[in-house]
């Protein structure tokens, strides 16, 4: 019967596991699941495939991974980029087994609540097939805008961001065969210390790899203190490793997500909203 249930997404709940009880039961985001493909010994050509939103396929399986992990009690919804092991995770060994159980439950629960309301109006939690995942993931988001643009438009938006995030005299270079730079800027500490700072903008699909850091690197050479990467997509365990190796000038990496959240902060090309949740206690005095 376990042989039905082998979605790919199966092999990172044991991984991500193991990871946060040697992190001492909570980690970043981005440091649990580096961690879990290192585990997993996944090479850096299968974490650069992407699905159709853009975002890491391998990445996107360890997400689906935690949300399973979420509802079998296991793991603490994520808050600011937070994952933490729940207090039955402490005492509960996850086994293969139990892993398959999971599934099967959330499953069977999705088909039974599915069945009691024939059109679910709503975005499901949870799908039968990571096909169904990959086409529902990313729509109308901002980084599905920022795939949509054109290659100046994106770096042109970059430049606006780092304009609003404090840099100074930024500049688009526009000019193709420069080693992958696309422009420059002043980053000022204070009023002593300053950094010359290049940058590169991937507008594409998947993963950032080492080479493309060690590239980077080799361009900016002798030309900057700093170098950034801006990219809608994401970077390999590799890479990240490769951008603050020692002995190396260090390269700032900005990922999808990221960015993302610089935009938000900033309200950059969004808008707030407040929802408000209704507090039934409040009024329980006036019944």
């Amino acid at each position: 019967m376990t042989k039905n249930i082998q979605p790919q997404f199966m092999k990172f709940f044991i991984p991500i596991m193991q990871t946060l009880k040697e992190l001492g039961g909570s980690g970043n985001v981005g440091e649990v699941i580096d961690l879990a493909i290192e585990k997993l010994k996944i090479p850096e050509e299968e974490q650069q495939k992407s699905i159709k939103n853009g975002e890491s396929k391998v990445r996107n399986q360890a997400q689906w991974a935690r949300l399973y992990l979420v509802k079998g009690g296991f793991l603490n919804t994520s808050h600011r980029g937070v994952w933490t092991l729940t207090e039955k995770a402490q005492k509960e060994e996850l086994t293969k087994e139990k892993v398959i159980e999971i599934i099967r439950d959330e499953r069977r629960r999705f088909r039974e609540e599915s069945k009691k309301n024939k059109k679910i109006e709503s975005k499901p939690t949870l799908v039968e097939d990571e096909t169904d995942i990959e086409e529902e993931e990313g729509k109308h988001s901002l980084l599905d805008i920022f795939q949509k643009l054109p290659a100046d438009g994106f770096e042109r938006l970059c430049q606006r961001l780092l304009r609003e995030a404090g840099f100074q005299e930024v500049k688009v270079t526009g000019k193709t065969g420069d080693g992958g730079i696309d422009g420059y800027g002043i980053l000022e500490v204070n009023p002593l210390v300053s950094f010359n700072v290049l940058f590169q903008c991937k507008r594409y699909k998947g993963s950032v790899s080492a080479s493309q850091i060690r590239d980077f690197r080799g361009a900016m050479q002798g030309r900057a203190d700093k170098g950034i990467i801006l990219t809608t997509g994401s970077f390999t365990s590799e890479a990240k490793k490769e951008a603050r190796r020692d002995e190396a000038p260090p390269i700032e990496i900005v990922d999808g997500e990221k960015l993302v959240a610089m935009f938000q902060k900033l309200e950059l090309g969004v808008i707030a909203k407040t929802v408000y949740e209704v507090d039934e206690q409040f009024f329980n005095e006036y019944k």
